[in-house]
């Protein structure tokens, strides 16, 4: 079952920029009065963010609810973590973003050698002038892709911590602030596989959404083959049909739209009972901590700018209460062995905790 519903793709809109096109103000996308569509912000970032989605399902197919999670870590400034086996597209759906945002992308495949320096970058000495220089790591980016994340050992994987939180990267006692938006998508294989590391805890928390990426059913594998294989040389697909239709600046408008989504105070509430929960429920040994609460409100406002709504609704919180939650929860050893999966509890305690009505 999806976590998030697929929304509808609207593409009729693809050249439909941000900014303005008259003399307003270059950091105000909504100051033509004199043109319906810029009266309401939030519905043109929702033609803005569809048109996006149209461009990235060109490319990733069977993916919907992927895509969606992508998005909504996009709109909420957050980051995303992806379990699942390789082969799935997770690298082809970061440069489909990337290209449809124009913004820069890199990707660093995550080994048990791994130094946090081949992440961040170093200071070097350089003998022609005698100084020290900064050579920047792959961090330095829009779309980071941290691939099989949990193959690369804890000190490694703590070399993103800084970088995902403060958005800026210490070398030599100097930080270095990162280019804006920045996105880590990050993925990881199932920790029974051989030669995978547990992510810490203090790293997993701070991926805003937790995402499993399975395999496509049979018309869209079937779709993915004939893609791939008519026209293209080898087995890999390139991007070169995903147009850039808006800019690093239009994410930006759109991240900033997406925090004035209105959210009724009972809703503050009802996001705090379902993560206070998670922490007293049976059976769990660890639950979410305060930044749930703030994902929760976060990815409901993004969800909302996704599909083109006006204010954020309980089903909202419940639809990506899930991806929020999955990776910060952890059972104890007697559920484990019962088999239970994380996702039954949240279900649980979404049934039991009551929302608002009305």
């Amino acid at each position: 079952m999806s976590d998030i519903n697929d929304s509808t793709t609207d593409n009729s809109n693809q050249e439909q920029s941000l900014q303005p096109q008259d003399s307003a103000p270059e950091n105000d996308p909504t100051a033509n009065d004199n043109k319906p569509a810029a009266k309401d912000p939030i519905q043109l970032c929702h033609r803005k963010i569809q048109a996006i989605r149209g461009q990235i399902t060109k490319a990733i197919i069977g993916q919907d609810n992927v895509v969606d999670l992508a998005l909504v870590s996009l709109l909420a400034a957050g980051h995303l973590l992806i379990e699942g086996v390789p082969g799935l597209g997770k690298t082809l759906l970061v440069k489909s973003i990337a290209k449809a945002i124009s913004g820069d992308f890199s990707r660093i495949q995550f080994t048990p050698d791994l130094m946090p320096s081949d992440v961040t970058g170093h200071a070097f000495f350089d003998q022609k002038d005698s100084s020290f220089k900064v050579r920047k790591g792959p961090a330095f980016t829009n779309l980071l892709l941290a691939d099989e994340i949990n193959r690369a050992p804890a000190k490694t994987q703590a070399s993103l911590l800084e970088v995902m939180q403060e958005q800026q990267i210490t070398i030599e006692g100097t930080a270095h602030t990162i280019d804006k938006p920045f996105m880590v998508l990050a993925t990881q294989n199932p920790l029974e596989q051989e030669g995978t590391y547990a992510l810490p805890e203090a790293e997993l928390d701070r991926f805003l959404l937790n995402a499993t990426i399975e395999y496509p059913d049979a018309a869209s594998e079937q779709a993915i083959a004939k893609m791939i294989t008519e026209g293209h040389v080898g087995d890999s697909f390139a991007t070169e049909q995903i147009e850039a239709i808006a800019t690093v600046k239009d994410v930006l408008t759109m991240q900033k739209v997406a925090t004035t989504v209105e959210v009724d105070d009972s809703l503050y509430a009802y996001a705090v009972r379902l993560v206070q929960a998670s922490r007293q429920w049976p059976g769990i040994r660890n639950g979410a901590g305060p930044r749930a609460t703030i994902a929760l409100i976060r990815c409901a406002k993004a969800l909302v700018l996704l599909r083109g709504g006006q204010f954020v609704t309980p089903d909202d919180i419940k639809q990506i209460a899930t991806p929020v939650l999955r990776h910060r929860m952890s059972l104890s050893a007697e559920l484990e062995i019962e088999g239970v999966k994380v996702t039954s509890v949240i279900q649980d305690i979404l049934e039991q905790v009551e929302a608002p009505r009305g």
